[in-house]
Order: structure tokens, then sequence, then C-alpha cells
């Protein structure tokens, strides 16, 4: 069938095509500053608030782009805080690490690494890593494999929970996204990396034993 057939036949029968447009982040017109790679690739870290990792992906919301910013514990793959935006700005990443930073008590000597996104290169993100003691980290500039357990995170949250095309509005996103991140996540999936243990149920079992 032929895309002139395609269309006519469409057309009769009142359908419409929901594709999403492509996604392009803007070029940041700003000097930053790219910190070293400390973590290395060592994501098996001994215990819970020792190293955490962030991203920033994109879903669709009806009309426009909204970002998700996430905050991953790598000791049990338990996401420890997250924000969601229309602008993928340091502002977004900063909140869902002020958002960690509390819900798990203050910890010291933390690492935190991620890519080198803006809005982690960022002057006022780098700031709030200050103001928090917290080391910082960056993948190699293009290497996706340098933060591959937030990558995996946000493939598992796009395949198993966003719907092909997207969400109706930013406020359905943010609802949707919270009951995944909060309840299905945390404390239903299993994950491989925790020998099959929902992140909740480790960190748990590692309270109990020490």
């Amino acid at each position: 069938m032929s895309r002139y057939i395609a269309r006519k036949r469409m057309q009769e029968l009142q359908l419409v095509s929901c594709q999403q447009p492509k996604h392009r982040y803007k070029k940041a017109g700003n000097t930053h500053t790219a910190a070293p790679n400390h973590l290395n690739r060592e994501f098996s870290p001994d215990c819970p608030n020792q190293v955490w990792c962030g991203d920033v992906t994109y879903i669709w919301s009806g009309s426009r782009w909204v970002y998700l910013a996430v905050v991953l514990d790598l000791y049990a793959r338990q996401v420890v805080g997250w924000a969601m935006s229309t602008s993928p700005d340091s502002e977004l990443t900063a909140k869902a690490l002020r958002l960690a930073y509390d819900s798990r008590g203050q910890p010291e000597g933390l690492l935190f690494h991620s890519d080198q996104g803006c809005h982690y290169t960022s002057l006022k993100f780098r700031q709030t890593l200050w103001r928090y003691r917290i080391k910082q980290s960056m993948s190699r500039r293009g290497n996706c494999w340098d933060n591959a357990p937030t990558e995996r995170f946000f493939r598992s949250l796009k395949t198993e929970w966003v719907p092909e095309t997207g969400f109706s509005s930013l406020p359905e996103a943010q609802a949707v996204v919270a009951r995944y991140i909060t309840g299905y996540y945390s404390l239903i999936r299993p994950h491989t990396f925790n020998g099959g243990l929902t992140p909740a149920e480790t960190e748990a079992r590692y309270q109990l034993a020490s």
C-alpha cells in the first residue's frame, strides 16, 4: 500500500497518526567544567549512601517534552531522588539531588557520578555538591557505559511503564512516574542486580545485617 492510499483510507476512517517528534537537546553556550571519572565503572559499592548516579531523560507530554532527573543509589539500584520539569536545566538536577540528600538523612562521604551534560557541569549544580560536601565524578565524553545503571533504569521505565505515545500533560507524567519509582520499581519489581530482590528489600536486609 502506498503512502497516498494509506493517507486516503485514514481520512475516510477519520484516523490520525500519533507520532512523537524527534527530541534534540539545545546546545549550551557557556563554558562548563567536567570532573574526572572517579567511579570508573565500579558499580557495586559496599553499602548504601556511598555512590549515587544521576541522569536526565525526556518524556512526551501531549504538546511538549518534559524532563526527568533521577538520583540512583548504586548499592541496591534504589531511586533516592527525582524531579520533573519542562526544562532540562541545573535547577532540575539540583532539585533531584536536594530531595535525595534530605530523604537519606544528609549522608557524608558521598560520590556523585553523572555524564557531562551541562545540567551537571554548571556552576549552580557544582555549588550544590560543594554545599553538601559530595565528591563529583563524570563519565568520559560520549561514553554511555560509564553511567550504565541509570541508563538501564530509564530503559526499564520507558519500556515497562511509559505509553508509546507519552502522556497528555506534565501533571499526568509526574503522577505516573511517581507510582513507578516509589511503588512498582522500589517495592514490587525484582532486580537482577539484587539477586531477584527489590531495591527496598535489599536495603532492608542490609540494615538488619548491620
